[in-house]
């Protein structure tokens, strides 16, 4: 890969990585870290990377950079967490969507914002997060009924 096919993956590429990343990490100040250590994982390794596969190595690092994200975070602990400007009475299905999005570990948030979000293939996923096709499907059907009982749960609405 050249600087000018580096240039045409930026391009095409880093507003879906950045809302994934958005999605997965939670925060647009952690997700800007993931998409710009992303690229600077692509230059590293852009004589390795065929063009065709550079959206998928993206993906994939973006994917790894946020489960590690995830881990630092899970490990330092806030004494005064702001609260959550959700109101009841006026609920905003954004809000409602993220919050439910919110309770799924890491790797299945991930594996739903590709697939549904980023419209990704389940071998396209399987590559990007290091399973099967099959661990994939079962994965995405646990997240799935997950996302399911919490949204059909009148208090989480309400």
């Amino acid at each position: 890969m050249d600087a000018k096919q580096y240039n045409k993956c930026v391009q095409e590429w880093a507003d879906a990585l950045f809302r994934f990343a958005c999605k997965c990490t939670g925060q647009q100040s952690d997700a800007h870290d993931v998409v710009q250590s992303s690229f600077e994982v692509l230059w590293q390794k852009k004589d390795e990377v065929a063009p065709e596969k550079a959206k998928a190595f993206l993906f994939q690092v973006a994917y790894r950079q946020s489960v590690d994200n995830y881990r630092k975070r899970s490990r330092i602990t806030f004494k005064d967490a702001p609260e959550d400007s959700y109101t009841p009475g006026n609920p905003d299905l954004k809000k409602i969507l993220d919050r439910a999005l919110a309770q799924l570990d890491e790797q299945s948030r991930a594996l739903v914002l590709l697939k549904d979000y980023e419209g990704y293939s389940y071998e396209e996923i399987g590559q990007i997060a290091g399973l099967n096709e099959s661990q994939v499907k079962v994965y995405l059907f646990r997240a799935r009924k997950a996302l399911k009982e919490y949204l059909v749960s009148v208090e989480n609405i309400i």
